[in-house]
């Protein structure tokens, strides 16, 4: 068997939770023995596995059925996450709706992360067999390590005695950014990073407001190599993740790899964590505060490990294999 794995735009969406995903799947192939290639010219495939949905995605998938090749289409996008994303996204998200469908459609298998972006994707009426396989998270990397921890507060700035709240993602009103930044205003003794970014001029105007925020306790980092993401996991003391809106969020799974206190919006994607058990969960500005406060005051008990046991079946080597199974029973039927 041999796969072609293609993403266009990989250079430019590299830096997104989309190009670490393809990152994985490099990973898991590799690690499963299946030899691929990511040369969209090659001919001599078996299967493709697309990864987007651009133009020149939808053409390869076109071209590949005239071959007789088989085509697994990954949904890795939604209309629901595409909602609060940028300038008029809430205006164009039905027409963006009726481009993913036409590009997933071509997938003879689609992929989705997630049970619950499968069932959105089930009430596209798509027509095809859907297969939700996680992302994954290579939790040999993500392990928590004191020293790597102490090298993220040494390179920021942060003392010992600092309480240092972390946020990660692009600049997307979807991504919580919003929350995080009213974190930060309403809690001025603790210290608050987000890293990501992502271009302002396409970002509506709260946004950016919120990114040119000044304050004492608030840094933007910007894009970061994963080696400092996983000091920033072992050396903090919270993980805030306020997202409206995920297909999985590939983060949340390295910060329970690395045994981090994590705070999500209790949203649906989310239901597979248990509240106060796994994570803490909140809704609206004043419960964050409020379970924020709670947690970095030693008020609510530290759940530092405790959602470990549910990433364990979700590590790159695992998902390969199942994505690997997928891809012989596509290549089985006629």
């Amino acid at each position: 068997m041999k796969v072609l794995l293609y993403t266009e735009g990989l250079k430019t969406i590299g830096k997104s939770g989309l190009g670490k995903a393809v990152q994985h799947q490099i990973k898991a192939l590799e690690d499963n023995g299946i030899e691929y290639t990511l040369d969209p010219k090659c001919q001599d495939y078996d299967l493709v596995h697309i990864n987007f949905y651009g133009l020149k995605s939808y053409r390869l998938a076109k071209k590949a059925h005239k071959m007789g090749k088989k085509v697994v289409y990954h949904a890795h996008s939604t209309e629901e996450d595409f909602r609060n994303s940028f300038i008029f996204s809430n205006t164009i998200a039905p027409l963006f709706k009726w481009w993913i469908c036409k590009c997933y459609r071509l997938g003879d298998h689609i992929l989705t992360p997630t049970e619950y972006s499968k069932t959105l994707l089930e009430g596209y009426h798509l027509n095809r067999p859907i297969t939700a396989i996680s992302n994954g998270i290579d939790m040999s990397f993500f392990t928590h390590n004191e020293e790597d921890g102490q090298k993220f507060r040494n390179t920021y700035g942060f003392k010992k005695e600092d309480k240092v709240v972390i946020g990660i993602g692009l600049y997307l009103e979807r991504k919580g950014i919003l929350t995080f930044v009213e974190m930060a205003k309403r809690l001025p003794t603790y210290k608050f990073i987000w890293f990501g970014s992502s271009p302002l001029s396409v970002s509506p105007k709260k946004v950016k407001q919120a990114v040119h925020t000044k304050l004492d306790n608030l840094i933007f980092a910007g894009y970061v190599e994963r080696d400092m993401i996983h000091a920033a996991f072992s050396g903090c003391d919270c993980y805030l993740f306020p997202t409206l809106e995920e297909t999985e969020g590939i983060p949340i799974l390295e910060g329970l790899s690395e045994k981090a206190n994590i705070l999500v919006r209790d949203i649906p994607i989310f239901n597979f964590l248990k509240e106060g058990q796994d994570v803490y969960k909140a809704k609206t500005d004043d419960e964050f505060a409020q379970k924020l406060r709670g947690l970095l005051e030693g008020e609510l008990p530290s759940l530092q490990g405790n959602g470990y046991e549910v990433v364990k079946n979700m590590e790159i080597k695992t998902v390969g294999k199942k994505m690997v199974d997928v891809y012989k029973e596509v290549l089985k039927e006629k």
